[in-house]
């Protein structure tokens, strides 16, 4: 006997909210916008999937019993072939990997230069401002590299933002409110940069074999041991995934400002 039946549940909103082993059946999920949220081992049978969109990691994901995570990757290395380089397997590799993000943001903060200053803190879609991806992006190598791989338990510049689901932790920053200039996030961001390239510049094959040595305290990442390859691995991703966010919501903010100014 199902526990909700017939219940009405459009327009609410979950937040934390534990669905696992939960079972639907003839239910509704049109219209639905599911943020940061855990799918993994789901099973969908008889489900009609028109215009759906799907952003996140996708791994061994089978659509009537093709496995399209492999064909996904395949497509987006077609479409940026520097995309490949972010799989590195060897500190040349991950060196090679970070010269070329650097030049990819240099493009993507010249493009930003081009608006004016307020349309770098606008929201597109409910997403992070421009601002706010550089102050994550230097979040996610102090954290990554800082605290996980170079032990500082609390590497973090105040302007440092951390994902937005992230629970307040004692010692990490985290306002929402701030509204630095670009040069000043900027700054902020080039602190973290060097701190990675740094790293990389000595980095040899042991050391990027090896774990980290757990953190302890409050901080993020928890206080537990990673592969380091992993730890930088995390850092490639942040930097190549919202440099593609960031070239996504310029493009909006230009043609907002085109027409804005065409009145």
């Amino acid at each position: 006997m199902a526990d909700y039946e017939g219940t009405d549940f459009r327009g609410k909103h979950f937040d934390w909210v534990e669905f696992g082993g939960a079972r639907l059946t003839s239910c509704s999920l049109s219209d639905t916008y599911i943020d940061n949220t855990d799918l993994h081992r789901v099973t969908m049978k008889g489900v009609e999937l028109y215009d759906v969109t799907i952003e996140g990691d996708v791994e061994r994901v089978f659509v009537n019993g093709v496995d399209i995570a492999p064909l996904v990757e395949a497509e987006l290395d077609r479409r940026e072939p520097l995309r490949a380089k972010m799989r590195p397997d060897d500190p040349d590799g991950y060196r090679e990997a970070w010269e070329v993000l650097d030049g990819l943001w240099q493009g993507t903060v010249q493009r930003a230069r081009a608006l004016p200053p307020e349309a770098l803190h606008e929201s597109v879609d409910g997403e992070w401002s421009f601002v706010e991806t550089l102050r994550h992006l230097a979040f996610a190598s102090d954290s990554w590299v800082g605290r996980a791989i170079l032990g500082d338990p609390s590497p973090w510049h105040p302007l440092d933002l951390p994902w937005d689901q992230m629970p307040d932790t004692p010692g990490v920053p985290r306002d929402r409110e701030a509204r630095p200039t670009l040069d000043e996030a900027l700054e902020v961001r080039e602190r973290s940069r060097q701190l990675v390239a740094r790293y990389l510049a000595d980095l040899t094959p042991e050391q990027l074999a090896a774990d980290t040595t757990p953190v302890e305290g409050p901080g993020w990442p928890e206080a537990r041991s990673y592969p380091v390859a992993q730890c930088l691995r995390i850092v490639l991703n942040e930097e190549w995934c919202h440099r593609l966010y960031a070239e996504r919501d310029l493009a909006v903010l230009e043609q907002r400002q085109t027409a804005g100014g065409s009145g």
